[in-house]
């Protein structure tokens, strides 16, 4: 895996990464850009009001759907987990539960955030068989 801290890509908890819900495009838009390193990349009106960000290879989107945003959220795949931390604790992101954890056999070093609008976020890198959990 690289030692480059990247997104590579998001999985929705409920049912589309790209329209996480939302009240407010501009200041969602805003927040994200300015504490998760991304960039908007496309806007629509259709079929509802919807703003999708980028960075590196992971697109979010935000959509006024009059869904619940504390019941949704992303797992969002990393790589250089530690510097992913680091790079967003350093944007004033507060991140929460840094642990390994196990899923299939498999184990994840992973930490969480809840962005202010409710959204929560759970990021996660597969650990080499090294080990090594930063």
């Amino acid at each position: 895996m690289s030692n480059e801290p990247r997104f590579q890509a998001a999985y929705p908890f409920q049912t589309d990464v790209l329209a996480l819900p939302m009240t407010d495009l501009d200041t969602a838009a805003e927040w994200y850009c300015r504490h998760f390193g991304m960039v908007e990349i496309e806007r629509r009106q259709e079929p509802e009001p919807t703003v999708i960000l980028e960075r590196d290879a992971a697109q979010i989107g935000f959509a006024i759907n009059h869904r619940d945003p504390e019941q949704d959220g992303a797992a969002v795949l990393v790589s250089n987990i530690q510097a992913v931390r680091d790079d967003l604790e350093s944007r004033g992101v507060k991140t929460g539960n840094w642990r390994i954890e196990e899923r299939e056999g498999k184990e994840y070093q992973v930490f969480f955030v809840v962005a202010p609008d409710g959204l929560c976020y759970y990021f996660h890198e597969p650990l080499q068989s090294s080990g090594n959990a930063a």
